[in-house]
Protein backbone atom coordinates (compact mmCIF):
# COMPACT_ATOMS: atom_id res chain seq x y z
CA UNK A 1 0.00 0.00 0.00
CA UNK A 2 2.81 2.61 -1.28
CA UNK A 3 0.04 5.16 -1.53
CA UNK A 4 -2.00 4.61 1.34
CA UNK A 5 -3.97 8.01 2.13
CA UNK A 6 -3.02 9.76 -0.82
CA UNK A 7 -5.53 12.01 -2.87
CA UNK A 8 -4.85 11.21 -6.73
CA UNK A 9 -5.98 12.58 -9.94
CA UNK A 10 -5.47 11.19 -13.29
CA UNK A 11 -5.91 13.11 -16.50
CA UNK A 12 -7.01 11.21 -19.34
CA UNK A 13 -7.74 8.30 -17.01
CA UNK A 14 -10.45 6.51 -19.54
CA UNK A 15 -8.23 4.36 -20.85
CA UNK A 16 -4.96 3.31 -21.86
CA UNK A 17 -2.00 4.63 -20.29
CA UNK A 18 -4.20 6.67 -17.58
CA UNK A 19 -6.61 3.72 -16.74
CA UNK A 20 -3.55 1.61 -15.64
CA UNK A 21 -2.05 4.11 -13.87
CA UNK A 22 -5.37 4.65 -12.07
CA UNK A 23 -5.89 1.28 -11.46
CA UNK A 24 -2.42 0.69 -9.34
CA UNK A 25 -2.57 3.70 -8.02
CA UNK A 26 -6.19 2.29 -6.16
CA UNK A 27 -4.23 -1.03 -5.17
CA UNK A 28 -1.57 0.87 -3.49
CA UNK A 29 -4.44 2.41 -1.45
CA UNK A 30 -4.75 5.88 -3.13
CA UNK A 31 -8.12 7.85 -3.36
CA UNK A 32 -8.24 8.44 -7.26
CA UNK A 33 -10.45 10.94 -9.19
CA UNK A 34 -10.31 10.71 -12.97
CA UNK A 35 -10.40 13.28 -15.26
CA UNK A 36 -11.47 12.37 -18.86
CA UNK A 37 -13.43 14.72 -21.83
CA UNK A 38 -14.76 10.94 -22.07
CA UNK A 39 -17.28 10.60 -19.23
CA UNK A 40 -18.46 7.02 -20.08
CA UNK A 41 -15.10 6.06 -20.17
CA UNK A 42 -13.65 7.43 -17.04
CA UNK A 43 -16.86 6.27 -15.20
CA UNK A 44 -16.71 2.90 -16.22
CA UNK A 45 -12.35 2.55 -14.52
CA UNK A 46 -13.90 4.55 -11.74
CA UNK A 47 -16.62 2.12 -10.97
CA UNK A 48 -14.05 -0.63 -10.70
CA UNK A 49 -11.73 1.34 -8.44
CA UNK A 50 -14.72 2.97 -6.20
CA UNK A 51 -12.95 6.27 -7.51
CA UNK A 52 -14.26 9.76 -8.89
CA UNK A 53 -14.92 10.35 -12.66
CA UNK A 54 -14.61 13.79 -13.56
CA UNK A 55 -16.06 15.16 -17.15
CA UNK A 56 -13.03 17.21 -17.93
CA UNK A 57 -11.63 19.56 -21.21
CA UNK A 58 -8.08 19.50 -19.83
CA UNK A 59 -6.95 21.94 -22.63
CA UNK A 60 -9.85 24.59 -21.61
CA UNK A 61 -9.35 26.85 -18.64
CA UNK A 62 -12.53 26.75 -16.99
CA UNK A 63 -13.02 23.11 -17.02
CA UNK A 64 -10.03 22.72 -15.55
CA UNK A 65 -10.48 25.18 -13.10
CA UNK A 66 -13.91 23.21 -12.74
CA UNK A 67 -12.47 20.45 -12.25
CA UNK A 68 -10.10 21.66 -9.41
CA UNK A 69 -12.81 22.66 -7.47
CA UNK A 70 -14.22 19.40 -7.54
CA UNK A 71 -11.78 17.73 -6.77
CA UNK A 72 -11.08 19.89 -3.83
CA UNK A 73 -14.97 19.07 -2.95
CA UNK A 74 -14.49 16.00 -2.94
CA UNK A 75 -11.08 15.39 -1.38
CA UNK A 76 -10.44 18.57 0.32
CA UNK A 77 -6.70 18.41 -1.13
CA UNK A 78 -4.67 16.85 -3.87
CA UNK A 79 -1.39 14.88 -2.63
CA UNK A 80 -0.74 13.28 -6.67
CA UNK A 81 -1.58 15.20 -10.07
CA UNK A 82 -0.62 12.60 -13.35
CA UNK A 83 -0.91 15.01 -16.30
CA UNK A 84 -1.52 11.73 -18.46
CA UNK A 85 -4.25 13.33 -21.48
CA UNK A 86 -2.90 13.06 -24.54
CA UNK A 87 -3.00 13.35 -28.20
CA UNK A 88 -0.64 13.00 -31.58
CA UNK A 89 -1.38 13.55 -35.01
CA UNK A 90 -1.51 11.20 -37.93
CA UNK A 91 1.91 10.44 -39.60
CA UNK A 92 2.60 12.98 -42.22
CA UNK A 93 5.13 15.26 -43.57
CA UNK A 94 5.46 18.63 -40.98
CA UNK A 95 4.95 20.97 -43.47
CA UNK A 96 1.40 19.08 -43.69
CA UNK A 97 -0.17 19.41 -40.68
CA UNK A 98 -2.75 20.97 -40.55
CA UNK A 99 -3.13 24.32 -37.93
CA UNK A 100 -6.07 23.27 -36.38
CA UNK A 101 -5.05 19.68 -35.88
CA UNK A 102 -0.83 21.46 -34.26
CA UNK A 103 -3.02 23.67 -32.32
CA UNK A 104 -4.88 21.17 -30.57
CA UNK A 105 -2.13 18.74 -30.06
CA UNK A 106 -0.36 21.71 -28.36
CA UNK A 107 -3.29 22.08 -26.25
CA UNK A 108 -3.72 18.96 -25.20
CA UNK A 109 -0.38 17.94 -24.62
CA UNK A 110 0.92 21.19 -23.55
CA UNK A 111 -1.39 23.86 -22.07
CA UNK A 112 -2.80 21.21 -20.11
CA UNK A 113 -0.26 21.09 -18.46
CA UNK A 114 -0.06 25.10 -17.65
CA UNK A 115 -3.74 24.50 -16.59
CA UNK A 116 -3.10 22.11 -13.90
CA UNK A 117 -0.40 23.72 -12.44
CA UNK A 118 -2.33 27.08 -12.39
CA UNK A 119 -5.12 25.31 -10.69
CA UNK A 120 -3.32 22.48 -8.71
CA UNK A 121 -0.42 23.66 -7.03
CA UNK A 122 -1.76 26.12 -4.44
CA UNK A 123 -3.66 22.52 -3.41
CA UNK A 124 -0.93 21.07 -3.39
CA UNK A 125 1.38 23.53 -1.52
CA UNK A 126 -1.57 23.99 0.92
CA UNK A 127 -0.88 20.25 2.13
CA UNK A 128 3.17 20.81 2.33
CA UNK A 129 3.92 18.81 -0.63
CA UNK A 130 3.01 16.44 -3.26
CA UNK A 131 4.45 14.52 -6.36
CA UNK A 132 3.49 15.83 -10.49
CA UNK A 133 4.03 13.27 -13.02
CA UNK A 134 4.17 14.41 -16.62
CA UNK A 135 3.11 11.21 -19.13
CA UNK A 136 5.67 12.23 -22.12
CA UNK A 137 6.96 10.23 -24.66
CA UNK A 138 10.10 8.38 -26.19
CA UNK A 139 9.05 10.54 -28.86
CA UNK A 140 10.16 13.43 -27.06
CA UNK A 141 13.57 11.76 -26.48
CA UNK A 142 13.91 9.73 -30.10
CA UNK A 143 11.71 11.59 -32.03
CA UNK A 144 10.43 9.62 -35.22
CA UNK A 145 9.86 10.80 -38.75
CA UNK A 146 6.25 12.25 -39.58
CA UNK A 147 5.63 13.11 -35.88
CA UNK A 148 7.24 16.09 -35.95
CA UNK A 149 4.41 18.12 -33.65
CA UNK A 150 3.79 15.75 -31.67
CA UNK A 151 7.68 14.98 -30.82
CA UNK A 152 7.92 18.79 -30.30
CA UNK A 153 4.85 18.80 -27.66
CA UNK A 154 6.14 15.84 -25.57
CA UNK A 155 9.88 17.47 -25.98
CA UNK A 156 8.16 19.99 -24.00
CA UNK A 157 6.80 17.99 -21.45
CA UNK A 158 10.12 17.11 -20.70
CA UNK A 159 11.45 20.40 -20.33
CA UNK A 160 8.76 21.75 -18.30
CA UNK A 161 8.89 18.79 -15.68
CA UNK A 162 12.38 19.76 -15.39
CA UNK A 163 11.66 23.43 -14.70
CA UNK A 164 8.99 22.67 -12.83
CA UNK A 165 10.95 20.34 -10.30
CA UNK A 166 13.11 23.26 -9.79
CA UNK A 167 10.49 25.77 -9.01
CA UNK A 168 8.84 23.29 -6.77
CA UNK A 169 11.78 21.72 -5.06
CA UNK A 170 11.29 24.68 -2.16
CA UNK A 171 7.81 23.47 -1.65
CA UNK A 172 8.45 19.80 -1.36
CA UNK A 173 6.75 19.24 -4.40
CA UNK A 174 8.62 16.56 -6.74
CA UNK A 175 7.64 16.66 -10.40
CA UNK A 176 9.02 13.70 -12.90
CA UNK A 177 8.27 12.64 -16.33
CA UNK A 178 7.66 9.12 -18.12
CA UNK A 179 9.04 8.42 -21.13
CA UNK A 180 6.78 5.52 -22.47
CA UNK A 181 7.06 3.63 -25.62
CA UNK A 182 4.08 3.12 -28.08
CA UNK A 183 1.86 0.71 -26.04
CA UNK A 184 -1.67 -1.36 -26.99
CA UNK A 185 -3.72 1.97 -25.80
CA UNK A 186 -6.30 3.94 -28.46
CA UNK A 187 -3.32 5.84 -29.46
CA UNK A 188 -1.68 3.39 -31.06
CA UNK A 189 -3.06 3.33 -34.74
CA UNK A 190 -2.50 7.40 -34.75
CA UNK A 191 1.10 6.41 -34.14
CA UNK A 192 1.35 3.51 -36.65
CA UNK A 193 -0.51 5.86 -39.42
CA UNK A 194 -2.47 2.36 -40.03
CA UNK A 195 -2.54 -0.72 -37.34
CA UNK A 196 -1.77 -3.71 -39.60
CA UNK A 197 0.62 -6.72 -38.52
CA UNK A 198 3.20 -5.45 -40.79
CA UNK A 199 3.66 -1.68 -39.14
CA UNK A 200 3.73 -3.28 -35.35
CA UNK A 201 6.30 -5.61 -36.78
CA UNK A 202 7.82 -2.72 -38.03
CA UNK A 203 7.85 -0.90 -35.27
CA UNK A 204 8.52 -3.48 -32.86
CA UNK A 205 11.77 -4.22 -34.73
CA UNK A 206 12.89 -0.93 -32.97
CA UNK A 207 12.52 -2.06 -29.32
CA UNK A 208 14.86 -4.18 -27.54
CA UNK A 209 13.21 -5.97 -25.39
CA UNK A 210 10.73 -6.67 -28.74
CA UNK A 211 6.73 -6.01 -27.01
CA UNK A 212 4.98 -2.57 -26.40
CA UNK A 213 4.37 -1.11 -23.66
CA UNK A 214 1.13 -1.95 -21.11
CA UNK A 215 -1.09 0.09 -19.09
CA UNK A 216 0.26 -2.14 -15.86
CA UNK A 217 4.17 -1.39 -17.25
CA UNK A 218 3.05 2.62 -16.61
CA UNK A 219 1.31 2.13 -14.02
CA UNK A 220 3.68 0.45 -12.64
CA UNK A 221 6.72 3.06 -12.95
CA UNK A 222 4.04 5.59 -11.74
CA UNK A 223 3.62 4.11 -8.66
CA UNK A 224 7.02 3.90 -7.70
CA UNK A 225 7.45 7.92 -8.58
CA UNK A 226 4.71 8.80 -6.95
CA UNK A 227 5.11 7.33 -3.89
CA UNK A 228 7.53 7.90 -0.81
CA UNK A 229 10.21 5.64 -2.06
CA UNK A 230 11.07 8.03 -4.85
CA UNK A 231 11.11 10.62 -1.96
CA UNK A 232 14.41 12.17 -3.45
CA UNK A 233 13.75 11.94 -7.17
CA UNK A 234 12.67 15.04 -8.93
CA UNK A 235 12.85 16.73 -12.73
CA UNK A 236 13.89 13.15 -14.31
CA UNK A 237 12.51 11.57 -17.22
CA UNK A 238 12.36 7.87 -16.86
CA UNK A 239 12.29 5.79 -20.24
CA UNK A 240 9.86 3.22 -19.97
CA UNK A 241 10.30 1.93 -23.34
CA UNK A 242 11.98 -1.68 -23.66
CA UNK A 243 15.38 -0.15 -24.76
CA UNK A 244 13.94 1.94 -27.61
CA UNK A 245 16.19 5.16 -26.78
CA UNK A 246 19.33 3.03 -26.26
Amino acid sequence: MRLAGKKALVTGGGSGFGAGIARKFSEEGAAVAIADIDIASAEKVAGEIEGVAIETDVADSESVERLSKDVHAQFGGLDVLVNNAGITHLPSPMEEIAEDEFDRVFAVNCKSVYLTAKHFIPLMKSRGGGSILNVASTAGVSPRRNLSWYNASKGWMITATMTMAIELAEYSIRVNALTPVAGETPLLKRFLGEDTPEMRAKFLATIPLGRFSAPEDIGNAACFLCSDEASLITGTALNVDGGRCI
